[in-house]
């Protein structure tokens, strides 16, 4: 039997099986590596929400070798749904994450900066120091959105408001 005659049959079970076969199937999905990505991805986008739970799952124990396509099928899917098991896929990556999610942030990507942020947060410390640079962008905008989420990262990212503000002062006053 070959990987994708397997990765085929343990994403049916994602779309069929009773429970027990369900978090098997995950399970060995998540263990297939980068050759399970695009086949979980396609099941995402295809599925009911139970099946993107399933495949999430299998994706966040992938972990970075999923982070650029899911991204990329974010960008070309405009199912919200889909786009909510992306964000808590890549959100439980953490670390791996941060970067390509600060630079949803940073470009202002008008679709999928919500879902950026909502991972960010989820993330919480790990992405505070790279939102700390962020506010060091000459753009004022960018500098805005980076505050702000760290303000709604709270105690969980670590860096009051208070301080958030005081370092975008300060890159305000270095100009």
């Amino acid at each position: 039997m070959t990987d994708r005659t397997r990765i085929e049959e343990l994403i049916a079970d994602l779309r069929d099986g009773p429970l027990e076969v369900r978090r098997a199937a995950t399970a060995e999905l998540g263990e297939s590596g980068e050759k399970a990505v695009e086949p979980l991805i396609d099941a995402m986008k295809a599925g009911n929400n139970d099946v993107r739970w399933y495949a999430a799952r299998a994706l966040m124990r992938i972990g970075e070798p999923a982070i650029a396509p899911l991204l990329a099928a974010m960008r070309t899917t405009d199912d919200r749904d889909f786009r909510r098991y992306a964000t808590a896929a890549l959100a439980e990556m953490g670390d791996a994450a941060v970067e390509p999610l600060v630079a949803l942030i940073e470009n202002a990507d008008a679709e999928l900066q919500p879902f950026a942020a909502m991972a960010l947060c989820r993330i919480g410390e790990p992405a505070v120091g790279r939102l700390l640079r962020l506010m060091e962008s000459p753009d004022p905008k960018t500098q805005e959105r980076a505050v702000l989420l760290l303000w709604k990262m709270g105690e969980t990212g670590g860096v009051p408001l208070t301080e958030a503000m005081e370092a975008r002062a300060q890159c305000a006053k270095n100009r």
